[in-house]
This record gives C-alpha cells, sequence and structure tokens, in this order.
C-alpha cells in the first residue's frame, strides 16, 4: 500500500527534519563529575603577578571546638545561622600564594604535603624548581608541610626566609613538624623581624598571637597594596568577623586577639585587599568595619581592573 503526502505535509516534514535528533539528544545522560572548583586564581598587584593555590581543602565536624570557644553554643549558632553556614561543620581550606615579582618567584607557605603543594603548583603552570624564595609565615604543621618529602628537600633552588621569633621558638620546642620538614633545611633559612624586607615591595609585618612570631606580609607595587594575613583569623564568620572569639590554635589568645584588631582595623580603615590562609579559596578579599567587629568581603572582580 503506497501513501501519498500532500505538498504542504511535505514541506512540513522536510522543515523538522534538522531537529529530528534534538529529542534523543536531550535524554542522553552525561556522568556526574562531582564537586570542583578551579585550584588556582591568578591577578595582577602593579607590576607584580599574585597567585593563590589551593594545596588542599577539608571537612570537619564540631566547629566550635575549634572557634568561639569563649562564646556560648547559642552565640556560636546565631552567628553562623545569620552567615548562611551550618554550625556543626566547618570546610578547611590551605592556600598558599605565590608572587612573581618580576625578577623572583616568591612563595608563602608549603601547605600539608609535598604532594598538595606540588600539584596546585603544577595547575597553575610553575614547576617546584623554579621557586627562587620560600617565606613561612609560622611554623604550624600545614605551613610547613610541603617543605620536604622522601624525595628530600621540595623546592631544589629555593632559598628560606622566615621570622626569627617564630625559629626561635620552634628550635626549642618539642614539635615534629619543626624536625621533620625544617631543621634539615636550617642552613638554608635567613630569618627577619617586624619591618624586614623579603624583596623589593614585600615587607614583614609581626602579628604575634597565633604563634609567638607570627608573620603577615605586606606586598606593593605601582601604588597598590595587599596583605598576606596568614594564620591571623582563620575563619571569615567565627574568627574575622569575631575578632574577640578564641580560637584552638592560637597560643596566646589574647595576644591573637589583640592583633586581629589592630591588623584587621588597618585593613578595614585603607581598604586594603588581604589573601587569608583559610579563607574560602581562592582566599582574597576585603575587610569591612561592622558592629563591634568586622565583615569579610570576597574579591569580586576588583583584581581584574
Amino acid at each position: 500500500m503506497s501513501v501519498k503526502l500532500s505538498r504542504r505535509a511535505a514541506l512540513a516534514m522536510g522543515a523538522a527534519a534538522p531537529f529530528a535528533g534534538l529529542a534523543t539528544q536531550a535524554t542522553a545522560k552525561a556522568d556526574m563529575k562531582g564537586a570542583d572548583f578551579a585550584k588556582h586564581r591568578r591577578f595582577m598587584l602593579g607590576d607584580f603577578e599574585v597567585t593563590t593555590l589551593l594545596a588542599g581543602t577539608a571537612t570537619r565536624e564540631e566547629p566550635q571546638t575549634i572557634f568561639g570557644m569563649n562564646v556560648s553554643a547559642e552565640e556560636f549558632a546565631a552567628a553562623s545561622e545569620e552567615a548562611f553556614i551550618p554550625a556543626d561543620k566547618v570546610q578547611f581550606f590551605f592556600t598558599p600564594t605565590v608572587v612573581n615579582t618580576g625578577s623572583e618567584l616568591v612563595l608563602f607557605d608549603t601547605g600539608l604535603n609535598p604532594q598538595g603543594i606540588t600539584g596546585a603548583l603544577a595547575a597553575a603552570g610553575y614547576t617546584p624548581d623554579q621557586v627562587d624564595t620560600v617565606v613561612i609565615t609560622h611554623m604550624h604543621g600545614d605551613h610547613v608541610g610541603g617543605l620536604m618529602g622522601d624525595a628530600g628537600a621540595t623546592f631544589a633552588n629555593a632559598k628560606y626566609i622566615t621570622g626569627s621569633a617564630e625559629h626561635n621558638h620552634w628550635s626549642g620546642a618539642d614539635s615534629d613538624a619543626f624536625k621533620g620538614k625544617v631543621q634539615p633545611l636550617n642552613d638554608q633559612f635567613t630569618f627577619l623581624d617586624d619591618g624586614g624586607s623579603v624583596a623589593s615591595g614585600i615587607t614583614a609585618m609581626a602579628a604575634f598571637g597565633h604563634t609567638p612570631g607570627h608573620m603577615t606580609y605586606m606586598l606593593e607595587s605601582g601604588g597598590q597594596q595587599l596583605v598576606l594575613i596568614a594564620d591571623l583569623a582563620n575563619h571569615p564568620v567565627w574568627s574575622l568577623a569575631k575578632p574577640d572569639w578564641e580560637v584552638r590554635f592560637d597560643m596566646d589568645k589574647a595576644a591573637a586577639a589583640a592583633a586581629r584588631r589592630q591588623v584587621l582595623g588597618m585593613l578595614a580603615a585603607d581598604r586594603i585587599p588581604m589573601i587569608g590562609y583559610h579563607m574560602p579559596f581562592p582566599a582574597v578579599g576585603y575587610v569591612a568595619a561592622k558592629d563591634d567587629g568586622f565583615e569579610y568581603v570576597p574579591m569580586s572582580y576588583q583584581m581584574m581592573l
């Protein structure tokens, strides 16, 4: 039996032909990829090229055993709810920073282990042997962990810089991180104090309390400034916004709180951007004064302009 189509029907079928496969394509299923985001963020600061590196991230339970140890559970929960974050979990980020000054490549802190920092460097287009200078802001394990591994020193061509007060403390303490990661490199370290210079445009600023010699660093280039706050504030809400809340990892809690108020107050007053080692990646933002504390304002597109 033959079927005859009218001219109108034939034209209609011809017009639909280019879209014939779309229904099948629309129902095709792609594999789930899993949550993910970029492992580095790069921007210019004057003539400096600054890159933040995600060397690791981890979820932890019961955050009030770490933050806000001197406030009630109700106050902790209320601050968390206001900030749209859960009160029973926290996501930690470990964010070393690379600064290319044009004449040398300077790495601030090294993450938890060699694998994390070398992987992050590779994602950003660097190799460990390109690092000229490694600056250690302080000597907790998540900052010195990438210095050495089973294969030896991670940064074969680098010199090392840290604060003299910090090194003096840990050299006399019973610290596995110091003995395993820092001490073998002792002969290659140089030391600085408050106001000391890492390189032209990179200046140490003492912010003791988190550790006895904890340092922050001011970057200045082309009339622009940025401060690497390291572990001055370890969380955007439970530490930065609430500078008087006690943090378990602050060795001198009163001094740490005073340092937070001083440095964060300067950043807010002068509208200077910052990089926080444990801030949500890419860890770059601003500080605004709010009530009796501060507010973290994540970077949007300012550094692109």
